[in-house]
């Protein structure tokens, strides 16, 4: 019994500092210039690539990592699986659906926040 317990206690203490780590990933939004694109048949992860999905580009952020981009007030989450932008001053690339959903036509200074 007294196994049970502690093994309970451990589980519900492993279960808050998750929650809490997951919670101290996500970082403020901060302000970059993104375009959006469509260009390739395949992405530097591999998939092919889908003009009218919710990915996007970045230079260093991890393939799968969820950014929640923001302009003139409509927002959307979109997931990293593309290397890019490779023009200078820009920060993220978006996908063509991406861009739609938020309203940017052609490039901008949007509001970025890495969620995870």
């Amino acid at each position: 019994m007294k196994r049970l317990v502690s093994a309970l206690c451990m589980l519900v203490v492993a279960a808050c500092t998750n929650q809490q780590v997951a919670q101290a990933s996500v970082k403020p939004a901060y302000s970059v210039k993104a375009t959006w694109y469509q260009c390739c048949k395949r992405t530097a992860n591999g998939e092919r690539f889908n003009p009218d999905g919710l990915t996007a580009a970045h230079r260093t952020l991890p393939f799968n990592t969820k950014v929640k981009v923001t302009y003139k007030g409509k927002s959307t989450v979109v997931r990293i699986n593309d290397r890019g932008p490779f023009r200078k001053g820009y920060s993220i690339d978006l996908s063509r659906g991406a861009a739609r959903k938020i309203g940017m036509l052609g490039s901008g200074t949007i509001q970025m926040q890495i969620l995870k």
